[in-house]
């Protein structure tokens, strides 16, 4: 007869157990795929910003896009295109933040990875060192992609993770 240890619960498995806890008070809020506001947010992942609570969202209100920097992609460029094409956003927010992991890579990242995997991955490290400019950067990408016919409300922000304030970039300066 074997026997074998308990299986450690894992965070999935937490994750797991906190989804029955939610799923057994959730009611359906009756609502469609379509945010109420409009607006797509693109964010970078990083795990400080609770972007719903800092821009008082709520279910609902918007589209949320993150990737590691929240920068504009390829793969961003085809979700706001769904986002706008198929289910009405109008507006775009781009939100950076301050002391991003992205500012401490460079693209040697993926000659890194090349080495140890024995493979290049296809896509860019999108690694930066001026918050501010890549904000910029984000914001002329979606302005001028052929693919998105909303974009005379694209705005950039830098999110402060130690004030929890927004600062506007100035697409022009």
């Amino acid at each position: 007869m074997s026997t074998s240890a308990p299986r450690t619960a894992t965070v999935t498995d937490r994750l797991v157990e906190a989804n029955r806890a939610y799923a057994a008070r959730f009611t359906d809020p009756g609502m469609g795929a379509r945010p109420v506001l409009r607006v797509a947010v693109v964010a970078c992942m990083d795990a400080r910003l609770d972007l719903h609570a800092a821009l008082g969202l709520e279910l609902g209100d918007c589209h949320t896009i993150r990737n590691a920097g929240g920068v504009v992609t390829d793969d961003t460029i085809r979700s706001l295109t769904v986002s706008q094409r198929a289910l009405g956003t109008r507006s775009v927010a781009l939100i950076h933040h301050t002391g991003c992991g992205l500012q401490t890579l460079t693209e040697d990242f993926r000659h890194e990875l090349e080495l140890e995997v024995g493979q290049r991955p296809a896509w860019a490290v999108e690694a930066f060192q001026d918050v501010d400019q890549d904000v910029r950067q984000s914001m002329q990408r979606v302005r001028t992609s052929p693919f998105l016919p909303h974009t005379g409300e694209v705005r950039g922000f830098v999110f402060d993770v130690t004030t929890g304030l927004l600062r506007e970039i100035d697409p022009n300066s």
